[in-house]
C-alpha cells in the first residue's frame, strides 16, 4: 500500500528512503532503421506466459530472471543483440548495495525479435546459470488481476525450472 506525500519541496528537501530496488541506467542501443515498434518502459506489454505470443499493442519487453549476480548490461546486450536489435537493457539492483537482484529487462525494437529471443533463449546458460525469460508485465492492473503465478515447493533438488515448464 502506498501513501501520498503532502509536504512541499521546501519542507522536505531530502528524498525519501528507497524501499524499492534501484535500477542502473539502461544500456541503450543506437537507433536502427528496422521500422521501430513499441519498446521501452512505456505502454502495456505482453502476457506473462511464455508459450503465448504478445497480443496487439504490447511492447517488445522481456523479463529475464534467475541471473547470476555477475551478469551485467553489457553481457546481456551481447547475448540478446545476436537475436535482434535491442533498444535497451536494465539489470535491477539493490538501492543500497548496488548488487544485482538477479533479474533484468530486455527491450527490443520489434515484437518479432522479442518472440524469437523468448523461444530460442529461454533456459539457456548465462554465466553457468540457466536464465528464465517471460514477457514483461508492466500494466499494474494486469499484474494484480490474480491470474498467472503458481508456486510449487518441496520438490526434489534435481527438478529445475525448465523441467517444470516442459
Amino acid at each position: 500500500m502506498s501513501t501520498t506525500d503532502t509536504t512541499t519541496p521546501t519542507e522536505n528537501p531530502a528524498p525519501p528512503a528507497a524501499a524499492a530496488p534501484a535500477e542502473a541506467p539502461p544500456v541503450v542501443a543506437p537507433p536502427t532503421n528496422s521500422g521501430g515498434g513499441p519498446s521501452g518502459p512505456s505502454g502495456p506489454s505482453g502476457p506473462s506466459m511464455g508459450s503465448e505470443g504478445p497480443q496487439a499493442f504490447h511492447s517488445a519487453s522481456l523479463y529475464v530472471g534467475d541471473l547470476n549476480p555477475d551478469v551485467n548490461e553489457g553481457l546481456l546486450f551481447e547475448i540478446f543483440n545476436a537475436v535482434g536489435p535491442v533498444s535497451s537493457i536494465r539489470v535491477c539492483r539493490d538501492a543500497v548495495t548496488r548488487r544485482s537482484l538477479g533479474y533484468a529487462y530486455v527491450n527490443f525494437h520489434q515484437i518479432a525479435d522479442a518472440e524469437r529471443a523468448l523461444d530460442t533463449m529461454n533456459y539457456t546458460d548465462i554465466k553457468a546459470k540457466p536464465c528464465r525469460i517471460m514477457w514483461s508485465q508492466r500494466d499494474p492492473s494486469l499484474r494484480r488481476s490474480g491470474v498467472g503465478n503458481i508456486f510449487v515447493k518441496n520438490l526434489q533438488e534435481s527438478i529445475d525450472n525448465k523441467q517444470l515448464y516442459d
